[in-house]
Formats: C-alpha cells, sequence, structure tokens
C-alpha cells in the first residue's frame, strides 16, 4: 500500500498515467475520500499527458485518524507536499475540490516554489462575506452523523438534492453505490470534524491570496448551495490573473456528465500557461 509519511501522519495515495509525466495532485474536500475521484476522472486527466495522484487527507479515507489531535490547514497542505515528496516530483499541477480548495490555496501561499499551476474549484478564501452556505445546506452539514450505512446512503442522496447538479446530470443508482462504497470503505466522523476545525480556524486568505503568483484556474458550479459561486468568483478576483470559469448545471459535486468538460476546461487553462 503506497504510502507518504509527514512526521507521525501516514497518507495514502494511488498513482494513474506515465510518472515521467508532469504531475497533476488531486486533493479532496471535507471528509472525502481519494476514490471520489473516479478512477474513470482520473484517466481523463491522465490521457491528457499526465501522471496523476489522488491521495487520502489525514482523518479521511486509508489515511491516519488522529483522534483528539488538532491540527490546521498548513498541516494538511504539508501532507501534500508529503505525497509529492514519496512520488519524487520536484513541482506539480495541484487541483483541490471544496476544502481541498482551500488546502491548495494553502500551498501556493505558503509554497509556491513547488507548484506548477493551482486550480481551487467549489471553494471560498475564509472571509465571512461570501461563498456562503444556503440555511438548508448547512443543516445538512451540521446534522449528526449517520448511524448506519442506509442512513449514510440517504443521507447523501438527501444532500445531492439540495446541493448537487441538476437532476438530468444524476445517475441516481450509481450516486447510492458510490455512497455505500465510501461508507465500507471509511466512515469518520469525527474525523471530519476535525478537519472543518482546522479549515475554519485558517481564517481569512484574503490578503495572502493577493500575493500569489502561481497560475490559477477557479472552477465553480452555478447550482453551488453549499459554496456560493461568490466563493469562487472571489478567489479569482483576488489571485493576479487568476481565470474564473462557472459551469452552469454544475452544483457542489461533479457527476461524470461534467468530466469531459472540466478536463478540457483544465487542459486548456495549463496548455495556455506552458504556449
Amino acid at each position: 500500500m503506497p504510502i507518504a509519511v509527514n512526521g507521525g501522519v501516514e497518507i495514502y495515495y494511488e498513482t494513474f498515467g506515465n510518472p515521467s509525466d508532469p504531475t497533476l495532485l488531486l486533493v479532496n474536500g471535507l471528509g472525502s475520500q481519494c476514490t471520489n475521484f473516479a478512477e474513470e476522472w482520473c484517466g481523463k486527466f491522465a490521457a491528457q499527458g499526465y501522471q496523476v495522484v489522488r491521495f487520502d487527507n489525514r482523518d479521511a479515507g486509508l489515511s491516519t485518524k488522529l483522534d483528539g489531535v488538532e491540527y490546521t490547514l498548513a498541516d494538511m497542505a504539508a501532507d501534500a507536499l508529503a505525497v509529492l515528496d514519496a512520488i519524487g516530483a520536484a513541482r506539480a499541477h495541484v487541483m483541490g475540490l471544496s476544502l481541498g480548495g482551500m488546502i491548495v490555496q494553502r500551498l501556493a501561499i505558503d509554497h509556491p516554489e513547488r507548484l506548477l499551476t493551482m486550480t481551487s474549484a467549489m471553494s471560498r478564501t475564509g472571509e465571512s462575506d461570501n461563498g456562503q452556505t444556503s440555511t438548508i445546506a448547512l443543516g445538512l452539514l451540521l446534522a449528526r452523523p449517520a448511524r448506519s450505512r442506509e442512513e449514510y446512503v440517504a443521507s447523501h442522496m438527501k444532500g445531492l438534492a439540495v446541493y448537487g447538479s441538476k437532476p438530468e446530470w444524476i445517475d441516481e443508482d450509481e450516486s447510492r453505490a458510490r455512497a455505500a462504497a465510501a461508507y465500507d470503505r471509511c466512515f469518520c466522523p469525527e474525523g471530519r470534524r476535525r478537519q472543518m476545525a482546522a479549515a475554519m480556524a485558517d481564517g481569512s486568505r484574503a490578503d495572502d491570496l493577493r500575493k500569489v503568483t502561481v497560475p490559477t484556474l477557479v472552477l465553480h458550479g452555478s447550482r453551488d448551495t453549499l459554496i456560493d459561486p461568490s466563493g469562487g468568483r472571489r478567489v479569482a478576483e483576488l489571485v493576479p490573473g487568476a481565470r474564473y470559469v462557472e459551469i452552469d448545471g454544475m452544483g457542489h459535486d461533479y457527476p461524470p456528465a461534467v468530466w469531459d468538460l472540466w478536463v478540457a476546461t483544465w487542459s486548456d487553462f495549463v496548455q495556455g500557461i506552458a504556449r
């Protein structure tokens, strides 16, 4: 089992594509496991000529659980660097979704020398006046943890109905199956709470984002009610030269229906930087 080590924390990771190609590191959101970056989706990025790396954040998936330990977003960013070190990548393209977007922002602020580009997706700056969560979505976010596999799947489907992409993009059977597989692989609600605490403690990154020099793409979905699109727009407003793309019909999720557009948008951005 491939493991990267950051101090006493072990981070599980997987790679796709040719190791000699430039690296794209994918960073998960709150309580999310690396399997949320489906193999088929990773394969689409790899087909563009990249070594794709997905990993479990601390307190999620097959990585170390830190019962009773407080940590910071900077610590989670250091876990990402440990993965790059483990595969021997001096620099990489990094893409983070939701909480992962906050982590890659922290990487661009604190470790720009390790980044080729940054993509912050469905995320926010840490300021209180943008990227708000709707009342209904907040209720789901703060609800008590599921007490069974069936309850977990039902909760996931309820969330998609509130903050997910447009219904015609959602395959309910596939969504239920993926939620069940995620529960079977790891269910750690306490870890999710600790990740949330780390994000909240990081506060506003606005002043630091104004100084970011890493080429930046910001993605957001028009239907996102978990993190309002104003969060993504604000990231793009602050980072010098950032490109903002809002995907019409997408929510706070990434169904197969958006994969080709997502990959093409990202690939065009990276190739444009290289020219």
